[in-house]
C-alpha cells in the first residue's frame, strides 16, 4: 500500500546521510521532496501543508542543529510527525459498562463492511467476547446471505429476521419514494439488541446498508439507526484505495452519522495509501482497525507508531512478535529457548514445528516485509514463492527420523532417496541442507551474542558481515533470582527472533545468501539509524535486554 511513498521518503533521507550539519537549503530541499512524495501518495493537501510545516519548523530548530547526527534526527522528526497525523495513540473498542456493547458499521457500498463485520466478530471472539452479527443491510442484493456466510466462516452467530433484497422482483414498491422496500433496518437493529440481551451476547455488531455514493437517503437511514440503537461505537469502514475521494467521503459520514472511529479496508492493495494519512487528521477521529486480506483473521488493531515505522522502512517487529506469540505453542517455545541457551543444534524436527507455526501466522512474504530495511528488497520479496513451504515440507517429511536429527549424516544416496520421495531434484535437496547449515550456525552465533541477524539482510545488525568473530565466554547465571529471571526472559526473546530468522534462511528467503557489509549499507537508506529513536519494543528484535 505505501510502497511508492516509502521508496520516495527513504531515497530523500539517503541524500542526507554523511552530512555533519544541515543547512537551511538542505532542509528546504528535503521538505520539498517530502511534500511531493505525500502529494503523489494522494494525501490531502491541507494535511500535507500542516505536516511539512511542522517538520520544517522542527528541522530548523535546535534539536537538529545540535544533534550529533542531524540526518537521523530529521528522520526521527518525520516519524514522530507521521505518528501524529495517523492519530497519535492506539485506540481500541470502548466497551459498555452494561452489556451488550453495540457497534454500528457504516460506509459506502463495496468498502468491505460485511466482510469486516465477520473479521471484527472473530477478533472479539478471540479476545474472549461473545459477539452477535445483526443483518441490517436489507438493500443490497443478497447482503444478508453474504453476512451469514461470513459469520459461518468466523464462527459467529448471525441475527437475520428479514431476508432483505434477494435479487428478484418480488419486492413491494415503497409509496412515494419509487424505491423498493425490503424490510425495516431500524426495527431489525433494535430486535438484534433485544436478541443479544435475551441470549446473553456481550457485543452486537450491526451491519448497515451502503450506497455507491454519498446521498441523503443513505445518511438518513444510517442516522435513524444510530438514533434508535444508541451505539457505543460507530465505525466508518473506508476503502483505502479510493484516493483523494476518501477525505470528502469521511467528512460527509462524520457530519451525517458522527462516527467514533475509522476502519481502513483493503490495506493490502497496491493503491497509494493517502487515505490512511488523511482521514484521522481531517476528521479528528482515530483509525482503529486495518483490514488486510480476505480471510476472517486478516484484521489488526491500527497502531500509528507501527504504521509510521512501516512507511519509513523501519519494519514492524512488535506486530511480528505478537503474531508469533499467538502462533507458537508455549511448550515448544520454551523447549526452543532451552536449546537456544544450551547452544544445541537446531534440527529438522524443530524446523517442522517452526514451519507449522509460521503457516498459522500467515504468509512468510508478509512477515519478512515487517522486518527493517526490507523495502529495498521488495522485488525479491514479491518474486518469492510461498509455495516453497510445501516443497520444503515435502523434502523434510521424506527424511527418516534419524536424518531429521542428524542432517550431517545425509550422504549422496540418502539425498537421492529424499529427492525421489519428495518429487524434487537432488540439487534442491543440496540447497536446502546448505541453507539449513547456515541457519544452525546463525542460531549458535546469536546465542553467543555474536550479532547474528539474517545473513545478508540489510538493516539488521550483523547483516552480511563475513568477518571471523571472536568467541565469547558464556556468561554465568546471576545468583539474584529476579535478575536471573530477567536474563532468561531476554534470552527467550532472542531465541524467538532466531527462530524466525533461521526459518527464513532455510527457506532461501531474499537476502539469505549473504552480501557484503557495503552492499547491505547501500541497500538500506536508513543504515546506521539510531535504534533508540525507534518505537518502544524494537530492542526485543535486536536482542538487547
Amino acid at each position: 500500500m505505501f510502497a511508492s511513498l516509502s521508496d520516495r521518503l527513504t531515497a530523500t533521507f539517503k541524500n542526507l546521510r554523511g552530512k555533519g550539519r544541515l543547512t537551511e537549503s538542505d532542509v528546504n530541499s528535503t521538505i520539498r521532496d517530502i511534500r511531493l512524495a505525500l502529494l503523489d501518495a494522494d494525501v490531502a493537501l491541507p494535511v500535507v501543508k500542516r505536516f511539512t510545516s511542522a517538520v520544517r519548523e522542527r528541522a530548523l530548530g535546535a534539536e537538529v542543529s545540535q544533534a550529533l547526527n542531524p540526518a537521523q534526527q530529521v528522520v526521527k522528526i518525520v516519524q514522530e510527525e507521521l505518528v501524529a497525523i495517523l492519530g497519535g495513540q492506539t485506540r481500541t473498542i470502548r466497551f459498555a459498562k452494561q452489556p451488550p456493547t453495540v457497534i454500528m458499521l457504516a460506509g459506502l457500498q463495496g468498502s468491505g463492511k460485511t466482510t469486516f463485520a465477520g473479521k471484527l466478530g472473530k477478533w472479539l471472539k478471540d479476545q474472549g467476547h461473545t459477539p452477535l452479527l445483526v443483518a441490517a443491510d436489507l438493500q443490497r442484493p443478497n447482503a444478508v446471505t453474504q453476512l451469514e456466510v461470513v459469520g459461518e466462516r468466523a464462527g459467529i452467530p448471525v441475527f437475520a429476521p428479514e431476508r432483505g433484497n434477494m435479487g428478484g422482483h418480488d419486492a413491494v414498491l415503497d409509496s412515494g419514494e419509487g424505491t423498493r422496500s425490503f424490510g425495516d433496518p431500524v426495527a431489525v437493529s433494535q430486535m438484534g439488541i433485544e436478541q443479544a440481551r435475551a441470549k446473553q451476547y456481550d457485543v452486537v455488531i450491526v451491519d448497515t446498508a451502503g450506497r455507491l455514493a454519498v446521498d441523503a437517503n443513505l445518511m438518513q437511514q444510517a442516522s435513524d439507526i444510530r438514533a434508535a440503537i444508541s451505539p457505543d461505537e460507530v465505525l466508518f469502514v473506508l476503502d483505502a484505495m479510493i484516493g483523494q475521494a476518501a477525505v470528502e467521503t469521511a467528512q460527509a459520514f462524520h457530519e451525517g452519522v458522527a462516527f467514533t472511529g475509522v476502519v481502513l479496508s483493503k490495506l493490502d492493495g497496491d493503491a497509494r495509501g493517502g487515505a490512511a494519512l488523511s482521514v484521522a487528521e481531517i476528521t479528528g477521529e482515530p483509525i482503529m482497525f486495518a483490514s488486510t486480506g480476505e480471510k476472517v483473521t486478516d484484521v489488526e488493531v491500527f497502531h500509528p507508531d507501527r504504521m509510521a515505522s512501516r512507511i519509513l522502512d523501519m519494519g514492524d517487529v512488535l506486530t511480528l512478535i505478537e503474531q508469533a506469540e499467538k502462533a507458537f505453542d508455549k511448550r515448544q517455545a520454551d523447549e526452543m529457548a532451552r536449546k537456544f541457551l544450551a547452544e544445541e543444534d537446531f534440527t529438522f524436527e524443530d524446523f517442522l514445528q517452526q514451519m507449522n507455526a509460521i503457516k498459522k501466522m500467515g504468509s512468510l512474504k508478509s512477515m519478512l516485509k515487517m522486518m527493517p530495511g526490507m523495502q529495498g528488497m521488495r522485488e525479491q520479496l514479491d518474486a518469492f514463492d510461498d509455495r516453497e513451504f510445501d516443497r520444503v515440507e515435502a523434502m523434510v517429511r521424506s527424511m527418516t527420523p534419524f536424518e531429521r536429527t542428524h542432517p550431517k549424516q545425509i550422504n549422496g544416496s540418502r539425498r537421492a532417496r529424499i529427492a525421489k520421495g519428495s518429487g524434487v531434484t537432488v540439487t534442491e535437496v543440496n540447497q536446502l541442507l546448505e541453507r539449513f547449515g547456515q541457519a544452525q550456525k546463525m542460531m549458535k552465533s546469536m546465542a553467543r551474542g555474536g550479532g547474528g541477524g539474517i545473513p545478508g539482510m540489510p538493516g539488521i545488525p550483523g547483516a552480511g558481515k563475513r568477518g571471523k568473530q571472536q568467541p565469547q565466554r558464556k556468561k554465568s547465571k546471576s545468583g539474584n533470582p529476579a535478575k536471573r529471571a530477567a536474563e532468561e526472559r531476554a534470552a527467550a526473546e532472542k531465541a524467538a527472533a532466531g527462530r524466525a530468522a533461521s526459518t527464513a534462511s532455510a527457506f532461501g528467503a531474499p537476502g539469505a545468501t549473504g552480501t557484503t557489509g557495503s552492499q547491505a549499507d547501500d541497500a538500506d537508506p536508513l543504515a546506521g539509524f539510531d535504534p533508540s529513536s525507534l518505537p518502544k519494543g524494537f530492542e526485543k528484535f535486536l536482542g538487547k535486554s
